[in-house]
């Protein structure tokens, strides 16, 4: 596995903006078409503000943001933090098909997620959670 690139930074909104261009930087220099970078940038964005709002509840935390490379060439980026164990693929999936009014509020992020992603994985290890977002580049989704 080949690490393209670490970024940890405190879990706060105000870092939104480099941690997701560390993200960018790493699909394009990949190879990754513009509208898939978009993609990409808006999974990673929305796991992360869910980071920022929720994890540490109300505490000082960090989050990082690791980008590898498999021998498959499929981009693996790794968002860990240590704050309240979160395991977003055990919620199910919002009804996309209700009336807006009547709709539950929230889950539209981590459905975002889910669909523009190739595969979603987590994990607790240890003190940490770790959410996988995996792009495969010989998917054709490029």
């Amino acid at each position: 596995m080949q690490l393209l690139s670490n970024i940890k930074l405190p879990a706060k909104i105000e870092y939104l903006r480099e941690l997701i261009s560390s993200v960018s930087h790493c699909a394009r220099e990949q190879g990754f078409s513009p509208e898939r970078i978009s993609e990409i940038e808006l999974a990673a964005e929305e796991a992360l503000v869910n980071i920022f709002n929720y994890a540490y509840q109300g505490n000082e935390g960090d989050v990082e943001v690791i980008c590898k490379l498999d021998p498959q060439d499929t981009l693996i980026i790794e968002i860990l933090d240590s704050g309240v164990p979160f395991d977003m693929l055990t919620l199910g999936e919002p009804d996309t098909t209700a009336d807006i009014s009547e709709r539950k509020v929230g889950g539209l992020g981590i459905f975002l997620i889910r669909k523009l992603m190739d595969d979603v994985q987590y994990q607790h290890e240890g003190p940490k959670n770790v959410l996988s977002l995996i792009v495969n580049k010989s998917k054709g989704k490029e």
